[in-house]
């Protein structure tokens, strides 16, 4: 059915633009994110908005959500099946291992931040286009590894404002004492089975772990009795999550055990990890309370799965089998995202604003032609005197700019008329007291300097 052209004039379901004032809080949030990455030592990296769909079946799972339903594939012209990435792991892999990364000193730190796109059901910050800010440590098998990239994002709440925060975490062991979880994970649901949703009944043939991520009432419940992961995995694996908890204790971050947490790609193994927020409305009630390393941890369960928000802001986990299932050597690795939509959406929803734009400190204002001239020359001497600039040469009036100087919050304006464009001055204009005086153009940044810097004395 052919749109109409007003349909076309809209964005795509599922994407929006981001217009000015949402963009500040995108700006503020991937500078204080970056900021935070390089202290710790990740190094930025950019990789393609597409990749070859091979990569991602074998990594993320047949069965997977993503691979089955969500992934924007394309052939090209050419003969290539492409896809538009739906996350950003596989990709950090896949330049670790083009780039030969492994002859870096080790371990290998990556962050980036950009677009990622899944086809599925749009709802309020969820998009088929989303943000995401992603950080992976290639080479490091230690538990300091895992817990430094939730020690990372723990940072990142913290600072941005979002401090009612708890990290649900929980093991997935290795693929030896998996497998023998998922044998009595799939005789217990088997007995359960007439009593399953429609998509537990398939998952149960497919891919049994994903089961105790199954948000149904119905499933809930029998998820309660289903036997708890930490009750099979082996010694390394049990001292290896041990580890990542003592850190977490040592490092005051809160996290809570979370027996049912399996993460829904293929790739995860131990470490697996979301960080949530407590809703606006419940702030007042006590979080769940940061447990000890050394307590009971195969015993610890959610208190009440309603206290669960419905999505987590922040995720990710271990995966040193990654590098394997697309036929290389073994590559271990840890990373995790931050969902910047639904992150930003919290943010709003607690009236957190985002850090503002620099004051203006000079607006220039021109009349006529050759004082346009002037003051476009005038203007790139002010940039590079690293001074906070703003305009409107598309105006000629006085009275519009002085309105667009005052409405831009500009401490002073320079005004160049034709007379001044002429011998060579201009007018410094106070614009909170309305005081004026004519300089030579060659002397007004000396004249602003001293300005700016009598301005910021304290009173006697």
């Amino acid at each position: 059915m052919k749109k109409s052209k007003k349909e076309f004039l809209k964005t795509p379901k599922g994407t929006r633009d981001i217009l000015p004032s949402d963009a500040l809080h995108w700006q503020s949030f991937e500078d204080k994110a970056g900021e935070l990455a390089r202290a710790y030592g990740f190094k930025n990296i950019r990789t393609p908005h597409i990749e070859h769909a091979d990569l991602f079946a074998p990594t993320l799972g047949e069965t997977s959500d993503i691979v089955e339903k969500q992934m924007y594939s394309f052939r090209t012209r050419g003969g290539d099946n492409l896809v538009l990435r739906p996350e950003w792991t596989v990709p950090a892999v896949r330049a670790f291992l083009e780039h030969g990364m492994h002859t870096w000193p080790q371990p290998v730190m990556l962050y980036t931040s950009g677009s990622f796109f899944r086809h599925e059901n749009p709802q309020k910050g969820r998009f088929r286009e989303f943000g995401q800010f992603d950080v992976e440590i290639l080479g490091e098998d230690s538990p300091i590894a895992d817990a430094l990239v939730i020690r990372l994002f723990a940072l990142i709440f913290q600072e941005s404002g979002l401090k009612n925060f708890v990290v649900h975490v929980n093991t997935l062991g290795d693929r030896d004492c998996r497998n023998e979880y998922r044998k009595e994970l799939l005789a217990y649901y088997r007995r359960k089975i007439n009593s399953l949703c429609r998509d537990c009944k398939r998952r149960i043939k497919t891919n049994p772990m994903r089961l105790l991520d199954c948000k149904e009432s119905a499933c809930v419940e029998i998820r309660g009795e289903a036997p708890k992961m930490m009750d099979f995995v082996c010694s390394p694996c049990r001292a290896h999550f041990k580890g990542v908890l003592d850190l977490l204790d040592e490092l005051s971050v809160p996290y809570f055990l979370n027996p049912f947490l399996v993460r829904g790609l293929d790739y995860y193994s131990r470490t697996v990890f979301e960080i949530f927020v407590e809703e606006p409305a419940r702030e007042k009630e006590p979080a769940a309370a940061p447990q000890n390393a050394e307590a009971d941890k195969d015993k610890k369960e959610p208190e009440k799965e309603k206290n669960v928000p419905p999505s987590a802001l922040a995720s990710g986990g271990r995966y040193d089998y990654l590098a394997e299932s697309l036929g290389q050597k073994k590559v271990f690795g840890v990373g995790g995202a931050v969902g910047i939509d639904r992150f930003i959406e919290e943010l709003k929803l607690r009236g957190i604003k985002p850090a503002k734009e620099k004051k203006v400190d000079v607006f220039l204002i021109q009349i006529g032609p050759q004082a346009k001239k002037k003051s476009l020359a005038l203007f790139e001497v002010l940039r590079k005197a690293r001074l906070n600039l703003a305009h409107s040469f598309g105006k000629e009036g006085l009275r519009a700019q002085l309105q667009a100087a005052d409405k831009a919050g500009a401490s002073w304006a320079l005004i160049i008329g034709q007379k001044e464009a002429l011998d060579g001055t201009l007018i410094v204009r106070d614009m909170a007291s309305g005081a004026q005086e004519t300089v030579p153009q060659a002397r007004v940044l000396d004249q602003l300097k001293k300005k700016m810097k009598s301005s910021t004395k304290p009173a006697a």
